[in-house]
């Protein structure tokens, strides 16, 4: 299973986003996304809905427990 961090990271990058573009979709700072990829913080519930919606994948995918969906 594959971290979720790991995957935030990785949806950015292939979307060619930087992470104050997708801060500003969760109505953040660049630096409270940095510490969601890192690990250090866990990421909210609201925000994983948001990214679910913006990146069009599942909960499950995002999380590491399925295949992209």
């Amino acid at each position: 299973m594959r971290l979720y961090c790991e995957l935030l990271r990785e949806l950015r990058e292939s979307h060619e986003l930087k992470q104050s573009d997708v801060a500003t979709v969760l109505g953040t700072t660049q630096q409270v996304y940095s510490r969601y990829e890192t690990g250090v913080n866990e990421l909210p519930l609201r925000h994983l809905v948001t990214l679910c919606g913006f990146y069009n994948v599942s909960a499950d995918y995002l999380l590491g427990l399925n295949k992209k969906e």
